[in-house]
């Protein structure tokens, strides 16, 4: 993975981030260069009054029987989306290049590919496909469709695969039944609905021989690959042997993505979790490879005391006698730290604060805004495991751990100790301390990630490391 673009000068970033800017001129620049207006100003006005950028543009592909019209109707439903399909297009649609498309149709003829982009051209530049957004079943076919589609400016956000073995999809196509009122897709096996009338009106669609069957998916086996190379950059390929909800899950989870981003970003990124959890380890990692400031607020506070600052002698007293820093303090130490130049231009990592949702609070009056934070999830079992069994040597300051870095020889096995905040009374208070509070800062992040500490620490830190280079979720949609 590349290390993050350039940031942009502090404190432009937070805002430019916050904002989305560098999405907004992105958009607005492909849609110049693809619709070449005589007015390029008046366009840019248009678009920014149709406030539609996060409207769904969605391709859902596949071969025949493997459920496109069943995700594509229930994207729909969940995205308040158009469905653009051939049936629509033919049938449920007054456009200007209909008629003509359905004369090949009455004669039995291949549509040509020309006319179908024109005709899906004509239904997407239609002002509910604008502001509500589209799902465009069964197109592209082709590598020639695609291309065209392209030329004229229609061009997906997230192309969704469904993909099953030959011989389960023409199981299915031979119990195919389609409602003709709602275009719902049953099976006489997999999916029969409980409605009588609904029974009684279904019917077998068109071409539903095996030989007819065996012809569509050796046509689409041979000019998916090329289609495949047009999208792969923004495409999803999705298992349909399975239960459809765990299918439908799936895709709404990868249509509510963002791809990554080429903007500037300055990463800032807050780890949350019980003690134990790896989160040092972790912000470790990130600052190696990325070069962004790890802080530890507990390390903060005492390379405070040992400067011997102002703050640093106010917080003394509290942390000789063992008592809470209280919040006031803890904050100017912080905001004096994350508002350095080194934090506003190459981001931090940042863990230890805050622990509750006042501290939260606080973070956020202070206008230090993490853009990434993640909760680490430990069992208790875990947490014991690993705190109660380490050591510490106290001649060179090394740390081993009983089970899993045992010390290499007798005589530094024989000097070892316990940090009394490793005794398991002590682990448990501070375990009982997270878990209070947690709940509400989990409410108060409620765009955080939230990460399984209990594996391998490379597999941590490759899905912490994945959610930091991608754009969050759109949260605009609907959920499951």
């Amino acid at each position: 993975m590349d290390a993050p673009a350039r940031p942009w000068p502090p404190p432009l970033g937070a805002y430019a981030e916050e904002r989305e800017l560098f999405r907004l001129l992105q958009n607005i620049l492909e849609e110049l260069l693809i619709h070449k207006p005589d007015d390029p100003i008046q366009y840019m006005i248009n678009h920014l009054k149709q406030n539609n950028d996060d409207a769904p543009r969605i391709c859902v592909l596949g071969p025949s029987a493997s459920g496109k019209t069943t995700v594509a109707m229930w994207l729909c439903k969940h995205l308040d989306a158009i469905r653009v399909s051939r049936e629509t297009l033919l049938f449920k649609e007054i456009l200007a290049l209909t008629k003509e498309a359905k004369a090949y149709k009455e004669r039995k003829q291949k549509i040509p590919n020309t006319l179908w982009a024109n005709l899906i051209q004509e239904r997407l530049s239609n002002v509910d496909c604008i502001k509500q957004g589209w799902i465009l079943e069964g197109f592209p076919e082709n590598q020639e469709q695609a291309w065209m589609l392209q030329s004229s400016g229609i061009i997906p956000r997230h192309v969704v695969v469904l993909y099953a073995p030959d011989t389960v999809l023409i199981e299915r196509n031979s119990g195919k039944r389609l409602d003709p009122f709602t275009e719902e897709v049953y099976h006489t096996t997999f999916d029969w609905p409980s409605d009588p009338l609904v029974q009684r009106r279904l019917v077998k669609p068109e071409d539903l021989s095996e030989q007819e069957m065996s012809k569509k998916l050796l046509e689409y086996h041979r000019n998916f690959p090329e289609v495949f190379q047009i999208y792969q950059k923004i495409l999803k390929s999705i298992n349909a042997d399975q239960p459809s909800m765990d299918v439908l899950s799936q895709v709404l989870t990868y249509v509510q993505t963002r791809h990554r981003s080429a903007a500037p970003f300055t990463p800032r990124i807050l780890f949350c979790g019980p003690p134990g959890s790896g989160k040092s380890l972790q912000a470790a990692l990130i600052t190696q490879k990325y070069g962004v400031v790890n802080i530890c607020c507990g390390q903060l506070l005492k390379e405070a005391v040992a400067g011997k600052t102002k703050l640093g002698e106010l917080v003394k007293p509290y942390i000789d006698n063992g008592y809470p820093v209280p919040d006031n303090l803890v904050m100017k130490i912080l905001a004096e730290r994350l508002n350095a130049l080194d934090c506003m231009t190459n981001g931090w990592v940042l863990y230890g604060f805050p622990r509750d949702i006042e501290q939260g609070e606080q973070l956020q009056k202070s206008h230090i805004i993490p853009n990434r934070v993640f909760f680490f999830n430990l069992p208790y079992e875990s947490i014991m495991e690993r705190l109660s069994q380490r050591r510490i040597d106290p001649v060179t300051g090394e740390r081993y751990h009983t089970a899993f870095r045992p010390a290499p020889t007798p005589e530094i096995q024989a000097r070892l100790r316990q940090n009394p905040r490793d005794k398991e009374e002590n682990i448990e208070k501070r375990v009982d301390a997270y878990y209070r509070n947690v709940k509400e800062l989990e409410d108060f992040y409620e765009d955080a990630f939230y990460v399984n500490a209990d594996q391998d620490p490379h597999v941590v830190f490759e899905f912490i490391e994945s959610c930091i280079i991608k754009p969050l979720p759109c949260k605009k949609l609907k959920s499951l």
